[in-house]
């Protein structure tokens, strides 16, 4: 995977290769900044994930491995090789390659599932870079099972956050009853298995929002990603974590899962 993005070498690096700056667009995670170190991920829900740094050249080369990848017993080691190399213009190209060392032959399903998420978390990488790089922040992570299939769970989350058919560029606001935001949508992807969309947020505090419903298993799963920045960050996101939870609860009547940095 290949990817531009806005930033120094030095800022994509920050993004990429260090516990807050992955925090900041990905999900909650430590990064012992040395070959040895440990990686620790916060998917949210208790499902975390561990790995340990294989190569650190800053700022250009990042490499670990991952043990335990997959939930359903991973076949070997994953290995994750990232890296940046400046542009003119004040942009970057970030390469991602993952290798996995097994001599089973039914892994590519798995393997193409586990990088099908990427590409929603670079839009969020992309705009944090934009406007918010170096900032400190805050993430959150709230999810609730929803007994039915993903486009009906996703009409009824959109209906109640007022997101249904909204374009990109469009100001959208939170409607009565539902958790205090506003901010522009950046972002709207549908395929048959998931829904969601990405606001950046002007109020209350600037962040990233990304609003969306995925499969899991029978049912299916809506997820409100948090991505607060500034001073205030921390504040703000504590101040809406709870809000957040109890009202996707009310939403999709099932108890919800909170993630938190």
């Amino acid at each position: 995977m290949e990817l531009l993005v806005p930033g120094t070498p030095e800022q994509v690096w920050d993004a990429m290769a260090t516990g807050p700056g992955m925090s900041a667009w990905f999900t909650p995670t430590t990064v012992e900044e040395r070959v040895g170190g440990e990686l620790h991920f916060d998917f949210g829900g208790g499902a975390t994930q561990r790995g340990v740094v294989t190569g650190w050249e800053p700022p250009r080369r990042l490499t670990y491995e991952e043990h335990d990848w997959s939930g359903i017993g991973s076949p070997g080691p994953l290995a994750t090789e990232i890296t940046v190399t400046g542009r003119r213009g004040g942009e970057c190209v970030v390469r991602m390659v993952h290798s996995l060392f097994t001599d089973a032959d039914d892994w590519d399903d798995e393997l193409e599932g586990f990088e099908g998420g990427w590409p929603g978390f670079f839009a969020v990488l992309r705009l944090y870079l934009r406007d918010f790089a170096g900032q400190p922040a805050a993430p959150v992570r709230v999810m609730a099972e929803y007994p039915g299939e993903v486009a009906d769970g996703w009409s009824r989350l959109a209906s109640a956050l007022a997101l249904t058919g909204v374009d990109v560029g469009q100001r959208v606001a939170s409607p009565s009853g539902a958790p205090e935001f506003g901010g522009v949508v950046e972002r709207v992807h549908q395929t048959r298995e998931s829904r969601d969309v990405m606001v950046r947020l002007d109020h209350p505090g600037n962040g990233i929002a990304v609003v969306g419903m995925y499969p899991m298993g029978d049912a299916a799963r809506a997820m409100v990603s948090l991505y607060r920045y500034g001073d205030a960050a921390a504040d703000t996101a504590a101040d809406q974590r709870q809000v957040w939870a109890q009202w996707l609860d009310g939403v999709l009547g099932r108890d919800p899962i909170v993630s938190e940095r």
